[in-house]
């Protein structure tokens, strides 16, 4: 098939560049040629900004697609212009949402695509929904080819995947945990999370693409094993050959007492014990199973970063919020015995 992707070599879109590259598809990538020398053989790069419209019509003048891949889009004005550039330009239009703009607290631990979208903790999943909203209307009124696809903590072998960050990544944690030094861990690090491997996101994702059967309808694409914030943390300590020190803080103490948005990834996500259903993905591709547990990918993904020094980007700020918290937290709770 002839397929173009809006991004292309993000976390959880470059398994799928690779896969699709791998199967002989014609795959166009639309970005600002960013990480172009980590792409497969024969993928071809459309280099533009595509908030720029015009240039970007300029570029895709007379080109007509089987499916177009949008991976950047967080607002509706930026749906709202694809629908401007791709109407009746493709067969199929898949727009990555996010398992977050689930209703939060849930109703219940198992999440299906019926489970409400309604989420008042975090703009990120509003937005998200919003774009949903929109894209769902030009498929009842115009006709459009949409295919909605939720991910739920994708990761890739570029970031450990973590609940309490920075705004420079997980490597600051990651050090900290081979430092000998405590961790933040919200809550008591028994919720139960679902991460899933971008490898594993990539073959569900590639299954829905020329599927006539997934227009109209959204889709999540996770693995259904749940695992602890405790067991994660603990795979890293495991993964680096040391000691993990946690120190637990309640999510709604990290959201009053931070500069960072843990209210909306925190209280709007990462708190909340989940577990996906993915027995409507599996109708459509009866082949797809995560086969990356957790321990397994998050152990490969802390050699990968280790022996990859330019993946390891300090945070000083985050790390001296840390132990400002930890030493806040330890007082507060010595006046309390």
């Amino acid at each position: 098939m002839k397929i173009l992707f809006i991004g292309g070599t993000g976390t959880i879109s470059m398994a799928i560049t690779r896969l699709l590259a791998a199967e002989g598809h014609t795959l166009y990538l639309l970005n600002r040629g960013t990480r172009s020398a980590e792409l497969p053989e024969g993928v071809q790069t459309i280099t533009c900004d595509i908030g720029n419209e015009a240039d970007t019509a300029q570029k895709l003048a007379g080109m007509e697609f089987d499916c177009v891949g949008e991976f950047i889009g967080f607002v509706p004005e930026q749906v709202q212009r694809d629908f401007r550039l791709f109407a009746g330009k493709t067969k199929q239009y898949i727009y990555i949402s996010s398992a977050s703009a689930y209703q939060k607290p849930p109703r219940g631990w198992r999440i299906t695509e019926e489970t409400p979208l309604e989420n008042p903790y975090w703009e990120y999943s509003r937005n998200k929904k919003a774009c949903e909203d929109y894209l769902m209307a030009r498929y009842r009124e115009d006709g459009f080819p949409v295919t909605i696809v939720r991910p739920s903590h994708t990761y890739d072998e570029r970031s450990v995947p973590l609940g309490v960050h920075g705004e420079k990544g997980s490597w600051q944690v990651v050090r900290r945990i081979r430092e000998g030094k405590p961790v933040i861990i919200h809550g008591d690090g028994t919720s139960l999370w679902t991460i899933t491997h971008n490898s594993d996101f990539a073959k569900g994702y590639a299954g829905l693409i020329g599927n006539p059967a997934a227009i109209g309808e959204a889709f999540h694409i996770t693995s259904e094993e749940s695992v602890t914030w405790n067991e994660i943390y603990q795979a890293i300590a495991d993964a680096l050959g040391t000691t993990l020190h946690p120190f637990y803080v309640a999510s709604e103490s990290l959201a009053a007492m931070s500069r960072y948005d843990f209210t909306g990834s925190l209280i709007g996500d990462k708190s909340n014990s989940v577990s996906f259903d993915n027995s409507k993905l599996k109708r459509l591709v009866p082949d797809f199973g995560a086969e990356v547990s957790a321990r397994e990918g998050i152990i490969r993904t802390v050699q990968h970063v280790i022996a990859h020094p330019e993946l390891q980007t300090d945070d000083p700020e985050f790390d001296a919020w840390c132990d400002r918290v930890i030493a806040a937290v330890t007082e507060l709770r010595k006046s309390f015995c």
